[in-house]
């Protein structure tokens, strides 16, 4: 089953296979993106509601990967959903694939090309130039800002 991010719609994704998505996808469509969602929700698209556990999970995992900052509450719940339904997710969204990697969910991409490896981010101090695995409001040494931080440029 493959589960459809709101770029599926805007992209025009086509596939044979079971589609499924989430009501919240919906709310983010306009114009004739939101038409694609009707018709396919009419010919049959699952329309799917994780559970919060499930939901929780997810964002565990986007805070270890440092992604959490990055996603909406519907992108996810649309993971979540990927993952109670054993499905692939239909994503463009490289957080979203950061995270569903995480997880070992598999993903397809619609536009443009898939990420090449899982990203553990680091954060770095604007101030003082410390380095944190974690995300932080606030810099605990000099109080500055933190800025997410490529591991591979560290």
């Amino acid at each position: 089953m493959y589960v459809l991010d709101s770029s599926a719609f805007i992209d025009e994704y086509h596939t044979d296979e079971q589609t499924a998505t989430i009501p919240m996808v919906r709310e983010e469509l306009e114009d004739e993106s939101a038409y694609r969602f009707d018709a396919m929700e009419g010919s049959g698209m699952h329309i799917h509601i994780p559970g919060e556990q499930t939901v929780e999970k997810v964002r565990r995992a986007a805070g270890e990967v440092g992604d959490l900052d990055e996603l909406s509450d519907t992108d996810i719940r649309l993971i979540a959903a990927t993952f109670e339904l054993d499905g692939t997710l239909v994503t463009d969204d490289y957080a979203m694939q950061n995270v569903a990697d995480r997880l070992n969910v598999d993903v397809d991409v619609i536009a443009k090309e898939g990420i090449t490896e899982q990203r553990d981010w680091n954060f770095q101090c604007q101030g003082c130039g410390r380095e944190f695995d974690d995300n932080k409001d606030r810099c605990p040494v000099c109080g500055s800002s933190l800025s997410r931080k490529n591991p591979s440029n560290a």
